[in-house]
């Protein structure tokens, strides 16, 4: 029970708040990889369909968990993680059947947005439901987008396949096309995976390191801009929720349009395929980095401030036209596996990020402590995209093709 208008059902110091927030990231990265293999072997619709429905299920069970004992929230937390986990690498093993190459950025953009939409919506509706005066507000949240997740799975059951030749409703001409555009599917699932070769993959590593880059700004931004609105612009529950969506807003429009212009532009042979994921990658990564140092150099200019989180950060949806596809590029064949990698060490940031910035502030809620914040994550961003720009490649890596081609023979 809250026992002031400011105060929570939970009397939870920092370091407990840290491990709650940070337990759901101890599961997700532990399926990332297993979820990205399995969905190679066994379709990414089963594997990702599961997830989403795990995910919500232990949605639904969190409030209970949570006021019935702490360790039962934490495991709960976790399993709702791993459930998470899985999704987006299985989701890259399918977009690696069915998506063309010259319009692979603008349907990443389609489908990977989306977790954009969701945090424009799931915040301000999240915030409305904490802020309703009753006891039991915020379980709400947790309730109705359990619920959600689960009604969502009965869709993506009915509509959704694995592949162009397994869908029996798709236009004939167009599973043609998809068909002549991209690697041939039917071959052997099974083939052994070259992981020393992959994890010595130097384009491989130039993407793992600018998703970390990227990962530890999008973090500070999720978990942390919510407490600096709140401790440093004194934003209330319901303004905080809303201006803190406003970045994921902009940056799902961004995304999408960016990511047309990508394809219009590989389509025309302005830019090859990796000069195309080099200059938009160091978009996604540069420019939102400048808004956050201009954060940190305006201090408590509540307009100023908004406007260089939401037109700045609009940019970061350019990493659909960046990275996020290059793992198709350098082997499709593995392209869920590369992925669950990649995203695995990018989402440590889920909880090194929120760590390091409570070692930072440290009880000291001053404009110079979150200064230090928005300089360290700007910084680890664009260092980490230099090295993208450094080593990247587009390239389809021999160990790939000699793989497939032996599977064909």
């Amino acid at each position: 029970m809250a026992t002031a208008a400011n105060e929570g059902e939970f009397n939870w110091d920092e370091a407990t708040q840290g491990l709650v927030l940070g337990s759901f990231f101890y599961g997700y990265v532990l399926t990332q990889v297993p979820g990205g293999r399995l969905a190679e072997l066994f379709g990414g619709k089963l594997i990702y369909g599961i997830g989403v429905l795990m995910t919500a299920v232990f949605t639904l069970l969190s409030p209970i968990a949570a006021r019935y004992n702490f360790t039962l929230f934490i495991i709960v937390r976790v399993l709702e993680g791993m459930g998470e986990g899985v999704t987006f690498p299985s989701m890259h093993a399918m977009l690696a059947r069915w998506i063309p190459p010259l319009e692979q950025s603008k349907f990443a953009a389609y489908v990977y947005a989306g977790a954009n939409f969701g945090t424009i919506v799931s915040l301000p509706v999240s915030g409305w439901l904490c802020s309703l005066d009753f006891d039991g507000g915020w379980p709400l949240c947790f309730y109705l987008f359990g619920f959600t997740g689960i009604i969502w799975f009965a869709f993506w059951c009915f509509l959704v396949y694995n592949t162009p030749s397994s869908h029996p409703r798709i236009n004939p001409q167009e599973k043609a096309f998809i068909l002549a555009s991209i690697a041939p599917q039917d071959e052997e699932n099974n083939i052994p995976i070259p992981w020393l070769k992959i994890f010595t993959c130097v384009p491989l590593w130039a993407i793992l390191i600018t998703q970390c880059g990227q990962s530890w700004a999008f973090y500070t931004q999720l978990t942390e801009l919510p407490t600096y609105m709140s401790q440093i612009l004194h934003f209330d529950i319901q303004a905080n929720a809303i201006l803190s969506a406003i970045p994921y807003l902009t940056s799902w429009w961004c995304g999408i349009l960016t990511s047309i212009f990508a394809d219009w532009l590989l389509s025309r042979g302005y830019l090859s395929l990796s000069t195309s994921y080099k200059f938009f990658n160091s978009i996604a990564s540069i420019v939102p980095s400048l808004g956050l140092l201009g954060v940190a150099y305006v201090g408590c200019d509540r307009v100023a401030v908004q406007l260089l989180l939401a037109l700045p950060g609009a940019f970061a949806g350019a990493v659909y036209a960046g990275n996020q596809m290059n793992h198709i590029a350098l082997s499709p064949k593995f392209a869920g596996t590369m992925y669950g990698i990649t995203n695995a060490a990018a989402n440590m940031c889920g909880f090194l990020a929120p760590y390091v910035i409570g070692r930072i502030i440290n009880e000291r809620e001053t404009l110079g402590q979150w200064q230090l914040v928005f300089y360290l994550a700007a910084g680890i961003n664009i260092g980490a995209n230099l090295f993208y720009v450094a080593f990247a490649s587009a390239r389809e890596q021999p160990w790939s093709r000699s793989q497939r081609m032996n599977s064909i023979n």
